[in-house]
């Protein structure tokens, strides 16, 4: 029997069936049948998972641009809320009851003729009362003073200069007559700030009206009389200034 040079006696061939095709005719009807895949769908998942990964990262940019931007606007807020400011001022220590009547506002001054003080007010010697004043020929109350002297009497006068326009200040202070007017005196004093010059309440001087006397004569300085007086009069408690000169 001759014998097939082309078939290897080592491989052998698969039976050939009649009616059944062959394995590779079934392989090449397969291939034949399967749909081809065209360019466009097999390149599509690609595209959008790259077009996705863009925009995610597009979005944790823009995160990250407003987290940064509200950190640097905190910081910057906390910076001007909170400044570097030193040790607060301490309070100043609260007036005395007489600094605190010699502050007051004119518009809380009393007005005379009338009530200008109460008795408790002026219970001790040299103390004062500032109150304002209307003559029968002034346009607008003038500031005026009413002190106790030693002895008990009291006396109101006014704190405008006697034809002039600066204003008296009575010193209780004996250091301040002292420094400021060259004045040693053993009592509060009347000065007049603009002329330096120091009245006495514990002394008469000439210049009231029909050539009497009035306190408050001219001690050191010069000047025209003693401060204008005004009378004052007591109901019960109360203190009445009645009438100027």
């Amino acid at each position: 029997m001759p014998v097939d040079n082309k078939v290897d006696l080592f491989k052998p061939q698969a039976p050939v069936i009649p009616g059944v095709p062959a394995a590779s005719e079934k392989a090449k009807k397969a291939e034949q049948q399967r749909p081809a895949r065209t360019p466009a769908a097999s390149g599509a998942q690609p595209a959008a998972a790259r077009e996705n990964r863009a925009k995610m990262i597009g979005v944790a940019v823009g995160i990250g641009i407003v987290l940064l931007a509200g950190v640097i606007l905190l910081s910057g807020h906390h910076s001007q809320a909170q400044p570097n400011v030193g040790p607060l001022p301490e309070a100043a220590a609260p007036a005395s009851p007489d600094t605190a009547a010699k502050s007051e506002p004119a518009e809380k001054l009393m007005l005379g003729p009338g009530v200008v003080a109460t008795a408790a007010e002026l219970a001790k010697p040299w103390s004062d009362r500032e109150f304002l004043f209307r003559g029968p020929f002034s346009a607008e109350p003038v500031p005026a003073m009413v002190v106790r002297l030693p002895g008990g009497a009291l006396w109101g006068f006014s704190l405008r200069e006697p034809f002039g326009e600066c204003e008296l200040k009575y010193v209780t202070n004996l250091s301040e007559l002292a420094s400021e007017y060259d004045f040693h005196a053993e009592h509060p004093m009347v000065v007049n700030p603009c002329t330096h010059a120091v009245y006495d309440l514990m002394r008469y001087g000439g210049g009231a009206p029909n050539g009497g006397l009035v306190r408050g004569d001219i001690v050191q300085g010069a000047g025209v009389r003693p401060p204008l007086a005004i009378e004052m009069r007591t109901s019960g408690k109360d203190i009445i200034a009645v009438r100027s000169e």
